[in-house]
């Protein structure tokens, strides 16, 4: 029996169900299509597709050390696998089971042409399988978490397949370059190139270097010049590691390593939200918010491109930007005070945020990326109130962001402390640093006063 193994968001060997149900039914085809059409406006961003070419050489190097190799296609996967399939004269596809709104449909349109089979392991319970006492979804995170933890530890990740059985004839693969997932006029990867290693092996060294680190995870994840976070989440996105196997090689370190548990916890949380609301990448969960008056025109436009350019006058927030576009990723402690800054203080609509970040994350998920802005900008169900407004400048003294921002903002470099984490109050700020688009107090008043005019429809 030939079985096609399809790879989305999976594209590891161990502890992969979908590649190991294969191998035990015989002769196995892995396939990876690159569907533009299905995800429609989610096609990838351009990080992420950088790190997909990579991710899928690494993948196909992997397999070819089992005896097979990784088949590339092109176009609307409910086309290409029937005809796949017909080459075949195969019937069965075993997948990873995906939540995103465009992958289930294209799971159902997949199914009535071939025999499906879709398996669990990219997150630590299944989603949609941790319901309340009544039986129902959970929209709050607290007790998700709670009722997941009572379900943990996951099963032990499985080991790869020691060979898989090849086809009698392999099919006509796509050559990798010709699909043009890294940029060329101009190459602006090299940031990237230079931060990670994407595939299975990078992630095996990252989480490798981030066991021995885990039980300090607590304490140092919310510094950004020191940076104890995992940075594992391009890894986990693109299914290159499980987090069943990031669990068993963590949970013991002690210490704060419950934090970075939950933080695991979080990501499942988000696929759960998704699956109750498909649209919540597009759509307020809190329907009052679709009055709220976010500003529109030039001035907007304009304060947008100096917030994605790192330009705002505000150092932490222009450093986390600046390491998003030179690395593809962004301190998380960072993230959140450069998506509250847009949302709060530039009142700029939370989905102008989320659509740039997907273009330049190379961790880019739908679900969390989706969960993450409406989390801030308190329109989601379960989310920060839109009255707490971060404060950025208090926030860079706080966590000592002095050694983040004089590395991502050189002209900043030679100002001392505190001076650094506001030059314009202290009347140091160089002639080459933007002055603040908005000072911060004046940012809050207008926040606070777009926020009463739908303030008594609010749910």
């Amino acid at each position: 029996m030939t079985s096609i193994v399809w790879f989305r968001r999976d594209l590891r060997v161990s502890d992969q169900a979908a590649l190991l149900a294969a191998a035990a039914e015989g002769q196995v085809v892995p396939v990876y299509i690159l569907d533009d059409e299905t995800p429609r406006h989610r096609r990838m961003g351009a990080a992420s597709r950088w790190w997909l070419h990579h991710s899928l050489a690494s993948l196909d190097a992997s397999l070819r050390a089992l005896g097979s190799r990784l088949i590339l296609r092109r176009g609307r996967c409910d086309v290409v696998l029937p005809a796949l399939a017909a080459e075949l004269g195969a019937r069965r596809v075993h997948a990873i089971r995906h939540y995103e709104p465009w992958w289930r449909n294209a799971d159902k349109a997949v199914a009535k042409a071939l025999d499906l089979v879709c398996h669990d392991g990219n997150y630590l319970a299944p989603p949609g399988s941790i319901t309340s006492g009544s039986g129902g979804p959970y929209k709050i995170y607290t007790p998700f978490w709670r009722a997941v933890l009572a379900s943990m530890p996951p099963a032990r990740p499985r080991a790869a397949p020691e060979q898989l059985p090849p086809p009698a004839r392999w099919p006509e693969s796509e050559p990798l370059d010709s699909w043009q997932l890294r940029p060329s006029a101009p190459d602006w990867s090299g940031g990237m190139a230079a931060m990670w290693r994407p595939g299975e092996g990078g992630a095996r060294d990252r989480l490798h270097a981030f066991a021995a680190l885990a039980a300090g995870y607590g304490e140092g994840r919310n510094n950004p010049s020191v940076d104890a976070t995992s940075f594992l989440s391009p890894h986990l996105h693109f299914g290159e590691v499980s987090p069943a196997t990031i669990w068993h090689q963590v949970m013991a370190a002690g210490g704060s390593v419950a934090k970075f548990l939950g933080e695991l916890g979080w990501r499942d949380y988000a696929q759960n939200i998704i699956l109750q609301f498909p649209d919540y990448g597009a759509r307020n969960a809190r329907p009052a918010f679709d009055a709220f008056p976010w500003r529109e025109g030039a001035a907007a436009e304009a304060d947008l491109k100096a917030w994605q350019r790192g330009e705002t006058g505000y150092p932490i927030v222009d450093a986390g930007m600046r390491q998003l576009w030179a690395t593809g990723w962004m301190h998380n402690r960072v993230r959140m005070i450069a998506a509250s800054f847009l949302i709060k203080h530039l009142l700029i609509d939370w989905r102008q945020g989320e659509s740039w970040f997907w273009d330049t994350l190379v961790d880019a998920d739908y679900a969390s990326n989706a969960v993450n802005w409406q989390w801030v900008a308190g329109t989601g169900v379960d989310s920060n109130m839109f009255v707490r407004i971060m404060a950025p400048l208090s926030q860079s003294e706080k966590f000592d962001a002095a050694g983040y921002i004089r590395r991502w903002v050189p002209e900043l470099a030679d100002l001392p402390q505190p001076a650094i984490h506001d030059p314009e109050s202290f009347g140091l700020r160089p002639r080459n640093y933007p002055a603040p688009l908005i000072e911060h107090r004046a940012a809050r008043a207008r926040a606070l006063a777009a926020l009463a005019t739908i303030q008594p429809a609010r749910d």
